[in-house]
């Protein structure tokens, strides 16, 4: 039991819910699913990530004005690890935390998802914290082989995750 403590504490997950959706998220549930998804992917603790649950205006906002894409989506990342391709990496503070990013999901879009693909809202979050914290990994879905890798991988990780 003091080892799963231990682990918890050093495995810091922030989730965020708008408190139009209080009570629609399990923090708990999603918080495991980072969880696991980040350890299945070899991230020891200590690390954080955060989970948002917001609004498809809010989500909308933030893929204009940090991607230039003015259209709704259902999840946005904002990875903190240097990556292949990218700029760099944020200067962070030297204690020993592994800052891994943001993962901003709408709420709304998992819900109509969840519908037009007939499965449960629930999966569909799963699905989408998985994918979000996916690309603070690294992975991406621009080119075709790319995105195979990707799909499969969530697939294996939503088996974990929802057995």
């Amino acid at each position: 039991m003091f080892k799963e403590l231990r682990q918890a504490l050093l495995a810091g997950t922030a989730i965020s819910i708008d408190e139009e959706f209080g009570g629609l998220v399990d923090e708990d549930w999603v918080r495991k699913i980072a969880q696991q998804i980040l350890e299945a992917e070899g991230m020891a603790p200590p690390y954080e990530v955060s989970l948002v649950f917001t609004d498809s205006e809010t989500v909308r906002q933030l893929n204009r004005d940090y991607r230039g894409i003015d259209m709704p989506t259902d999840v946005l990342a904002f990875h903190m690890l240097s990556h292949k391709g990218s700029d760099g990496f944020f200067a962070l503070p030297p204690d020993g935390i592994t800052r891994v990013g943001e993962v901003i999901i709408s709420y709304p879009r998992a819900v109509e998802q969840a519908k037009e693909q007939g499965q449960s809202t629930e999966r569909e979050l799963a699905l989408l914290v998985i994918h979000g914290v996916l690309h603070l990994l690294g992975y991406d879905h621009q080119q075709p082989e790319e995105e195979a890798g990707m799909r499969a991988k969530e697939r294996e990780l939503l088996d974990k995750c929802l057995p």
